[in-house]
This record gives structure tokens, C-alpha cells and sequence, in this order.
């Protein structure tokens, strides 16, 4: 993976509310603030918040696994010559909703980690195994702090 650098990544963002009830709670400027501060690259991002329903289609749809997940991420431009990394960001308001007050974690701080996860996979980061995981959360919790957001792996309940 490229190291970080200090300036701000070309960013070309769409978002769309599908499922409008985060709208204000998730505005524009903040959902832009939190991607760029993922961005290592370029990129050009389409952002989507949508309900149960829409989640777990497209989960089942393309993951063949039929539930709805918290974020979904599609990286269409996975080489890593590409020039711009390109990708659906899809976020489940109802997952969102539920895994913030399991955790008691606010709705904005969680949908910012789930944004900033979502877009080191569109930029080729993975967890599939413990080494790749260990990567991704530290930059996770690193991109965050940046933010002026906690450990989104610390147990909140102790």
C-alpha cells in the first residue's frame, strides 16, 4: 500500500440519501470531510445511504450473503496503477442505527469510522487475515483520531 501524504487527494464525491432519515445528522460537508480524510489517491466516490431492504439486496445480489450489512463497499479500479480509485460506498442506515447503540457509540461517529472503513477497501485494503486487519484498523483508528473521533475499537462500556 502507498504511504500517506500530507496533501489533500483530488475528490470527486456523490451522495446520495436513498433513505433520507440520517440527512441532517449526516450532512454533505461532513460526509466529505470524513472521506477525504481517507483518501490516499484520487478518487472519484459515489456515497449511498439506504435502508434494510436496499442493503440486503444488493449484499445478497453481489456477496451472496443474504443480510444487510453495515457498509458495503464496490472499488471498481482495484489495480494499483489506477489512477483514480473509483467506487460505491454503500452505507445501511437501519445496521447503522442498531450497531451505534449496541455500542453506544454516537450515529455520526459511527457512520464516519463506517465511511473511513469504506474507503481504505475502495482504496485496496482488506482484513481478511489477521496481518491485513491489523493494518486497516490502525490506519482506521489513525484517519479518525485525525478527526477528533476515539478508538472505534475500544470498548466504550468499560
Amino acid at each position: 500500500m502507498a504511504e500517506k501524504n500530507n496533501s489533500r487527494p483530488k475528490l470527486n464525491l456523490s451522495v446520495q440519501y436513498a433513505d433520507t432519515r440520517l440527512q441532517e445528522l449526516l450532512p454533505r460537508p461532513l460526509l466529505r470531510k470524513t472521506v477525504q480524510a481517507a483518501l490516499f489517491f484520487p478518487a472519484e466516490l459515489t456515497l449511498r445511504l439506504v435502508n434494510a431492504e436496499e442493503g440486503q439486496g444488493l449484499n445478497r445480489d453481489y456477496r451472496g450473503k443474504d443480510y444487510a450489512t453495515n457498509v458495503l463497499t464496490f472499488a471498481y479500479t482495484e489495480d494499483a496503477d489506477a489512477e483514480v480509485t473509483q467506487a460505491d460506498i454503500i452505507l445501511c442506515t437501519d445496521v447503522l442505527l442498531k450497531e451505534a447503540a449496541e455500542q453506544n457509540k454516537t450515529v455520526v461517529e459511527h457512520a464516519q469510522h463506517l465511511i473511513v472503513h469504506g474507503v481504505l477497501h475502495a482504496q485496496g485494503y482488506d482484513h481478511e487475515n489477521d496481518e491485513e486487519a491489523e493494518e486497516m484498523e490502525t490506519l482506521e483508528i489513525e484517519i479518525l483520531a485525525g478527526l477528533g473521533l476515539p478508538n472505534p475499537y475500544q470498548d466504550v462500556s468499560q
